[in-house]
């Protein structure tokens, strides 16, 4: 797959080119702060209109995924409270509540009030452009993982009679592949990145914690979880040169076997 930070040799080993705050009764995301800035390209062998298109595709499709995240979250959020007057809050997470277990799907569309939901837009438009620039298949990947084990985590360790909504845990498994991805696809690049963000965003740790009343930090803590269990054993990111190394290696144990 193409590699976020640049166009990377030839794949030898592929049949085909490398492409170029709180409201009360409600458990929510705490604040992430102010934007932050970080390399997203990175030097690349191939030059020229084909490298250039490569770019350009990669950063729109980031694009759309950030301006995505955003359409979506303030969108429900201002029919949530134009036309429902927080109605829609009830779909959050209830649990041990079985009737409800499919909240996990739409509590982190949701969000208790405007101090939630700004909170959450800056770093989840980052974090989502960032992951998006790498394709479809593992912005889906990544977010998938990190929303199924932050909505399970919650639902079962969040405290009956509680609810819990916003996208915090989505975007602390996000902040988790984007920290560690670097080191499983060996690249400096993502690793500086991954060092950048952890200096920037270093505050979010104590957000695991159960340190502020009202704030899910079960979501923050299980999401975090999910987004390290992507950066650990998804393949769809895998640079071109370290898919070759796995395809020769697989080669190699093959023949290797039937000698």
């Amino acid at each position: 797959m193409t590699s976020p930070w640049g166009n990377q040799p030839q794949n030898p080993y592929l049949n085909a080119p490398t492409p170029g705050q709180n409201a009360p009764g409600y458990h929510m995301g705490n604040s992430f702060g102010g934007p932050v800035s970080g390399p997203v390209g990175g030097p690349g062998t191939p030059t020229g209109p084909a490298q250039k298109r490569s770019k350009r595709s990669s950063f729109k499709l980031g694009l759309f995924y950030a301006g995505g995240f955003l359409a979506v979250i303030w969108i429900v959020h201002i029919i949530n409270y134009g036309i429902f007057f927080g109605g829609l809050s009830n779909f959050g997470i209830y649990p041990l509540d079985t009737s409800t277990v499919w909240h996990v799907f739409t509590a982190p569309l949701l969000h208790a009030d405007l101090e939630h939901i700004l909170s959450n837009s800056v770093p989840g438009a980052l974090f989502a452009f960032l992951i998006g620039y790498s394709g479809h298949r593992v912005f889906w990947e990544v977010t998938t993982l990190a929303m199924a084990v932050a909505g399970a985590g919650t639902w079962l360790f969040g405290g009956v009679g509680t609810n819990h909504i916003g996208a915090s845990g989505i975007i602390y498994g996000w902040l988790g592949y984007l920290l560690i991805r670097g080191i499983f696809n060996r690249s400096p690049q993502q690793i500086s990145l991954g060092i950048l963000l952890g200096f920037m965003y270093s505050g979010l740790i104590w957000g695991v914690l159960p340190t502020t009343p009202g704030v899910s930090w079960q979501g923050h803590l299980f999401g975090a979880i999910g987004g390290l269990l992507a950066g650990t054993f998804i393949t769809s990111d895998d640079p071109p040169e370290l898919a070759a190394s796995k395809i020769a290696k697989k080669e190699s144990k093959m023949q290797a076997k039937q000698r």
